[in-house]
């Protein structure tokens, strides 16, 4: 079976896990051709450089907008005073956009943009805002002036320790990013994994913050060069195909990091949030190693998170990140057979998670709703059994087949959307045959063919929804059989 896996040993970034699959890729020129091309009205420009970390090399990949990249910062303890307070020291790295400063912002407004004017000064070891409220010593004090009017966010500071810039920030929303991601000229498969990644980042950052989605806002800059993080990542492995991906446990860092939000702990708290199911680890590394859009892009496409298995390794990618530590700053990929390469099948090529329940009390229309929103969310299937309950009820026993990443995140909708106090989990080994769809013409238009191979054996079908859409358009004068017949191959 043909295997990537992925090795996060100094964790995992956007940039750092697309320079890596770069290495891989034998179709680098048109990678970088559709990707700077697609990206070229956002001012983005997205370019390969080699790096090199404690000897070894690796792929950088710059990702620059209006020929900046973003900054991270973070923030390495220096020592505790007896107080409790801790003097921190904030360390700008070279650029790393993808880090937890693409600043992902919670605004409650009537319109979709925002301006926000903040004035600061700084002094000495202290730092003060006026907020209406106000802190001593060595706490902090606010102002913070609010202006919503035209994407504008201006910074002012004094000299000395006070400096002077003023920038703008436009902010992106959710259904913005969205938009953005479908009209980007690349596959149906690849827009779809990128729109799904982002709604993992919305949905953790919303949790996070006690907001909605709707809520969430993201820095124009920073949700610029991450989309094309996780565009790219995507777009990589939609042209690797690997059959199954597989993951190593997460190192995230240690420490602390400088965001939009202040100084906050390592996993910031919507990584957290994204690695809950997955297995991850801390060690004495200063430093956030793994970042939001890392941490989304691994709980979309990871199938397990394990030790490597068996593999006859045939190509191996290293993605640089641009931090510098002790140990070698860089995401490595494995790419390989994790079988032998032969007509023996191995016993399973993945596994599914099963979440069903039994239900009793609710209406015809509130179960094809359930069903309908489990599918939106994810889920590879959803059916229902008519089953005979206790008290000689009619009832139902409604399944959901998925990812076991999703498992937590279906199962909250089985408790939002059915009357159900409780779900049963069930693993299953499963074979599959590999799928791909390729357009075929017809005397009516072109057909999307489903072809799938594997244990011996090929089958191919014509995509019902293309053949159905044909006939609708023939005011149903054409049958489906005779639009398959005119099918070229």
């Amino acid at each position: 079976m043909k295997t990537l896996y992925i090795e996060c040993n100094m964790g995992v970034a956007g940039d750092m896990l697309m320079g890596a699959l770069y290495e891989l890729c034998d179709q680098k020129e048109k990678f970088l051709s559709d990707m700077n091309q697609a990206f070229a009205p956002y001012g983005v420009t997205l370019s390969v450089e080699p790096a090199v970390k404690c000897g070894i090399s690796g792929t950088h990949m710059k990702v620059a907008v209006h020929g900046e990249e973003e900054h991270s910062h973070d923030v390495l303890p220096e020592h505790i005073h007896e107080d409790g307070h801790m003097t921190i020291h904030a360390q700008e790295e070279s650029p790393t956009h993808d880090h937890c400063t693409q600043c992902y912002h919670e605004h409650v407004h009537d319109e979709d943009t925002l301006m926000h004017s903040h004035e600061h000064t700084h002094d000495e070891d202290t730092l003060m805002h006026s907020h209406g409220h106000s802190h001593d010593e060595d706490t902090l004090m606010h102002v913070h002036d609010h202006i919503h009017d035209e994407n504008e966010h201006t910074h002012t500071h004094d000299n000395n320790s006070h400096h002077e810039h003023h920038h703008t920030h436009a902010h992106t929303s959710y259904t913005q990013i969205l938009e953005q991601i479908h009209t980007l000229s690349f596959p149906s498969s690849v827009k779809d994994s990128t729109a799904a990644v982002y709604r993992l980042i919305g949905e953790a950052e919303s949790k996070v913050h006690h907001s909605t989605l709707d809520q969430i806002h993201f820095h124009e800059v920073g949700s610029i060069d991450a989309l094309v993080d996780v565009t790219g990542c995507a777009y990589l492995l939609f042209l690797l195909a690997p059959e199954t991906i597989l993951c190593s446990p997460v190192h995230v860092g240690n420490g602390f990091v400088h965001c939009a939000h202040g100084t906050l702990p390592v996993p910031a708290p919507a990584t957290a949030e994204l690695l809950k199911g997955i297995p991850f680890y801390s060690r004495n590394i200063q430093g956030e190693l793994c970042t939001p859009t890392g941490a989304a892009v691994l709980k979309h496409f990871v199938t397990s998170f394990e030790a490597m298995p068996p593999m006859n390794v045939t190509e191996i990618g290293y993605g640089m990140g641009t931090k510098d530590f002790a140990a070698a700053n860089c995401v490595r990929v494995f790419l390989g057979e994790s079988s032998p390469g032969s007509n023996t099948a191995p016993s399973f090529d993945d596994s599914v998670l099963s979440i069903s329940c039994n239900l009793d009390d609710m209406t015809g229309e509130a179960v094809g709703f359930a069903t309908e929103l489990l599918l939106q969310a994810g889920a590879l299937d959803v059916y229902t059994i008519p089953i005979q309950m206790k008290k000689n009820r009619p009832g139902i026993l409604l399944t959901c087949i998925c990812e076991p990443k999703d498992r937590e995140r279906l199962t909250s909708l089985f408790f939002l959307h059915t009357t159900t106090r409780g779900v049963r989990y069930q693993m299953f080994d499963r074979a599959k045959l590999t799928s791909e769809i390729e357009t075929c013409h017809s005397a009516y238009g072109d057909i999307r063919i489903k072809k799938s191979s594997g244990y011996g054996v090929e089958k191919e079908k014509a995509e019902f929804e293309d053949l159905k859409a044909i006939s609708a358009g023939h005011n149903y004068e054409v049958s489906l059989d005779q639009i398959r017949d005119t099918i070229v191959r």
